[in-house]
Order: C-alpha cells, then sequence, then structure tokens
C-alpha cells in the first residue's frame, strides 16, 4: 500500500543489477510512494544486469557511473539534478564487491591489490559519493544518505573475507561524515544493516545457502526480506525520521542481538 510518504522528492538510487537486487525493490517502493528517482551503475554492471527494464518500468533516467571516479559521480549528479528539475533529496549507497571471495581466496591468504579494490568499491566509494554531494552542494536541507551494510563489521563470518573490513569502514564514514552534513547542512547520514538476502552478489558468498538459513532460524522474526528492506529505507528517506542520523541500524529480525536460539540446536 503506497502511502506517499516520499510525495515531491527526487533520489539517487546506486546499485540495481537485476530483480534480485536490494537497491531494485528499493527503487520501486520509492517511485511507489511517490518519489522522481535516476538509477546508476558502474557501466560494466549496466551490461550484465536488467537495470534498462527497471529505468523504463519506473521512468527514470539511467545514468552510468563508475563510483571511484570522481569524475564520473560529479557528471552523475549535475545530470541528476538536470533531470530531475533540482537538488535531490536522497541517495542509496548499494555497493559492493570483493575480487578475493570471487577468486576463492581465503582471509589468510589475501591478495592485497584484491583488496584495495574492494575497499575502493565498497567503502571509499560512499566517502566519494558523499564528498561529492557536499561539495556540489547537490542535496536539500534534511535529505538522507543511507547505504546498505552488514553486521559482519562488528562479528566474525569468516567466508565474507575482506568485506566485513569494508563494512565497518562503510560504517565509520557514515558516522564521520554524517556529523559534518548535520551540522552544516541539516542532512542525515545512517547505514542499514540487513539480514543475508538472497541477491546476486550475496548468493555468491562461500555457505550462504547454509548461513541463509542457521540466520533464519537464529532470527526471532525470521530473516528481513528485500521487499521488507525496501520498505524500511522508505521511511528513512521520508520527512519521519527527520532526526535520526549517525546511525547503524539493524534490519535483521532480531539476529544482531541474538546469543542462541533453541531452534538451531533443534531444541
Amino acid at each position: 500500500m503506497a502511502n506517499n510518504l516520499l510525495a515531491g522528492k527526487k533520489g539517487i538510487i546506486f546499485g540495481a543489477l537485476d530483480d534480485k537486487s536490494i537497491a531494485w525493490k528499493i527503487a520501486e517502493r520509492c517511485v511507489e510512494e511517490g518519489a522522481e528517482i535516476t538509477l546508476t551503475n558502474a557501466p560494466v554492471a549496466l551490461r550484465f544486469g536488467a537495470i534498462n527494464a527497471l529505468g523504463e518500468k519506473l521512468n527514470a533516467k539511467i545514468i552510468p557511473a563508475d563510483a571511484t571516479s570522481m569524475e564520473d559521480l560529479e557528471n552523475l549528479f549535475t545530470e541528476s539534478m538536470d533531470v530531475l528539475g533540482g537538488k535531490i533529496d536522497f541517495v542509496l549507497h548499494s555497493i559492493g564487491m570483493s575480487l578475493n571471495v570471487r577468486k576463492k581466496r581465503g582471509y589468510t591468504n589475501l591478495n592485497y591489490d584484491f583488496m584495495h579494490k574492494t575497499f575502493d568499491i565498497s567503502a571509499m566509494s560512499f566517502h566519494r559519493v558523499m564528498q561529492t554531494i557536499w561539495k556540489m552542494d547537490a542535496i536539500n536541507d534534511w535529505g538522507s544518505i543511507l547505504a546498505l551494510t552488514y553486521i559482519a563489521a562488528q562479528r566474525v563470518f569468516p567466508d565474507y573475507n575482506e568485506m566485513a573490513e569494508s563494512k565497518a569502514l562503510l560504517e565509520s564514514f557514515a558516522r564521520s561524515f554524517g556529523y559534518h552534513f548535520g551540522v552544516e547542512k541539516k542532512v542525515r547520514v545512517n547505514t542499514v544493516s540487513q539480514s543475508p538476502t538472497w541477491t546476486t552478489a550475496g548468493s555468491g558468498v562461500k555457505g550462504f545457502e547454509e548461513f541463509f538459513g542457521y540466520a533464519d532460524k537464529m532470527s526471532p522474526l525470521g530473516n528481513a526480506s528485500a521487499d521488507a528492506c525496501a520498505d524500511y529505507c522508505v521511511m528513512m528517506f521520508s520527512d519521519l525520521t527527520k532526526m535520526v542520523t549517525m546511525q547503524n541500524l539493524y534490519h535483521d529480525g532480531g539476529f544482531s542481538n541474538m546469543g542462541m536460539n533453541p531452534s538451531v540446536l533443534g531444541l
């Protein structure tokens, strides 16, 4: 059910790849709630994804941008403000990639060039996005910036590899830049720590299917779906959460506060 929570708002969604993407679901819900958006992803991702279909469905302009390139990001925000007719009100950062994971290199045998690339794409890109917004004065007062993260930033999940450190850095950027955005521009910055979710990226992690089931049993409410995450992000983009900033918000069915659930032990 739509409630026009984002009526009149304009936003940019990073990272929608296919209909399994959390960013894809969020883009759909934002438009359903009355927002106008542009969509962006890396040029190589656009070639492999189905984002053109999403753009047509949502009447959203697709603007290719490599989030590790300041030039691309400046072009993205310039073109988005032109297409949308002014400053933006919200941004979603849903970007993550590890070559070490893709190449099946274990945590004790990492390739450091790959690690640098992981941090660059998955975490530093968030700082770049915010710095671009800051320098271009591209967001309205009381705007909202979100990035998707995971609880591996706080706890050990061995097969998540150096993506854990990447998410920890991402969350730190949200807190640090959130201070500056709050003081100077009345803009809030938060991260949403989502349950394990069946996405193209997530399902590539070793043992994901088994862990998905474990997390589902551990969580009193079960794993949060991508659709539920989209609802949560819409709330965070709306004016209902204007005083929430610099937070890492768990959207995980209660998993983050659990020690042990008897159902996991078959009791």
